[in-house]
């Protein structure tokens, strides 16, 4: 494994930020501005001080950079490569998380732990993993590689490579299709909806039973989704035989 010292750390996240962030629009903006990049920067000083047991110089450097980046993560957490947050504000990651290559966070994001036990109690995040905006990861999980995790889903159990995780508590969809170019999936607006699939095919194989007992609906289906994706509720619909 190719061996960078601080400075080429450093350049290399600016690097990072300038290929995932359309906003961004030169280094110096990134160098300056990216609380995120900041915050990374922090913790890679936070980290040497507690791996050499410099344990409150540690947690006194990762608290001035919350202070001013809004990003807080303990200096334990192991961090690899080219990790990217996005905007930053509310980002928690906690004492034993474990962060892979090429993982993107973005505001609001939550690596926590569920027990009071000093064990490995928070996540391991895999390579190439896409975490959306206010999503918790919470316990001793594993997120596989190359996974999409929705905004503001609640993960409570480990995610296999390459699957997208939606809702509360998450719904994981394996994605069938292997996942080869290094390049992080950003989209989060076709994130398959697991439950609404579901009911639509409840729906259809309803319509499908109706059709065959003969059984006619006064008005439309109790349930029923409209073109422009919304769901409609008419508890007032009633059978006749």
């Amino acid at each position: 494994m190719e061996h960078l010292n601080f400075f080429q750390l450093m350049a290399e996240d600016i690097r990072t930020a300038l290929e995932r962030d359309p906003a961004a629009r030169s280094g110096f903006e990134v160098f300056t501005v990216y609380a995120g990049v900041h915050a990374l920067w922090a913790h890679r000083i936070s980290h040497w001080l507690w791996k050499h047991k410099l344990y409150w110089l540690a947690r006194a450097n990762a608290q001035i950079a919350r202070f001013f980046t809004g990003i807080e993560i303990h200096p334990g957490a192991r961090i690899g490569r080219r990790l990217f947050i996005d905007h930053g504000m509310g980002v928690v990651i906690g004492e034993t998380a474990e962060i892979a290559d090429d993982v993107t966070l973005y505001h609001g994001v939550t690596l926590g732990g569920v027990s009071l036990e000093k064990v490995k109690r928070h996540p391991t995040i895999e390579e190439d993993v896409v975490i959306g905006a206010g999503a918790k990861v919470l316990g001793n999980i594993t997120i596989g590689s190359h996974s999409r995790i929705g905004a503001n889903a609640v993960v409570v159990k480990s995610v296999p490579t390459q699957s997208v995780v939606v809702g509360v508590p998450g719904q994981i969809i394996r994605r069938m299709h292997e996942v080869r170019e290094n390049i992080p999936d950003l989209e989060h607006a076709d994130l398959p909806d697991a439950i609404s699939r579901y009911l639509q095919s409840i729906n259809a194989r309803m319509s499908s039973l109706e059709a065959k007992l003969d059984v006619h609906p006064k008005e439309k289906a109790i349930l029923h989704q409209e073109a422009d994706g919304t769901w409609e509720i008419d508890w007032d619909g009633d059978y006749v035989i």
